[in-house]
């Protein structure tokens, strides 16, 4: 949808604006326009986060998370527990559950869940990396912490079988996530009490 007397520098930011989530049409125009009426105070910022972040961040080859360093911070950190693999759904995923502060071991970021729907298929996904890590002596513990939803479930059931050859226990999240639910928008004190009450897949 154009906007009326906007030259293209302006549709163009607006186009970029609603392609973010929870943007649409009329909130990137609101956005544009706070934007531009803030220049030195946000805009110019702005721009320079975003290209600091471009140049940067990257995937951390282990685990997936998106850090400036590689190994990222959380995989470079003495004190968490090798013994125990979180493997979680987006980067977003792992953030809310460092927030709450529930899990002490390693992660894995899958990058998505399978579906049919979407055609997310096993190749597209961090699987391969999570098999093999998940074979390491250390690891006794495989934890399913993915979203509650249909693609969720069908996704934890196709990763236990890939790694029932390996000597680890797989757990998932209890029921205290609830179904539909993402871990992004659950609170810390959900997080936590799901992850002490998980349970053997």
């Amino acid at each position: 949808m154009k906007t009326a007397s906007a030259g293209p520098e302006i549709e163009r930011l607006i186009s970029l604006l609603a392609k973010l989530p929870g943007l649409g049409p009329r909130s990137a125009r609101r956005a544009a326009l706070n934007l531009l009426g803030k220049k030195d105070a946000l805009m110019r910022p702005l721009a320079e986060a975003l290209a600091d972040a471009a140049d940067k961040i990257r995937a951390c080859s282990e685990c997936g998370n998106m850090d400036v360093a590689d190994p990222c911070t959380v995989c470079a950190a003495p004190n968490r527990l090798d013994a125990a693999i979180c493997v979680v759904e987006t980067v977003g995923d792992l953030w809310a559950l460092e927030r709450a502060g529930a899990f002490k071991g390693r992660y894995h970021v899958l990058g998505g869940v399978l579906s049919a729907l979407d055609g997310v298929r096993p190749e597209d996904l961090n699987i391969t990396k999570l098999v093999e890590r998940s074979a390491r002596d250390e690891v006794s513990e495989i934890v399913l912490a993915l979203n509650a939803t249909v693609d969720g479930q069908t996704t934890a059931h196709y990763l236990a079988d890939r790694m029932a050859g390996c000597d680890v226990s797989i757990t998932s999240l209890a029921r205290g996530v609830p179904v539909g639910g993402e871990l992004d928008y659950l609170d810390d004190g959900t997080l936590a009490a799901a992850f002490r009450s998980r349970s053997t897949v």
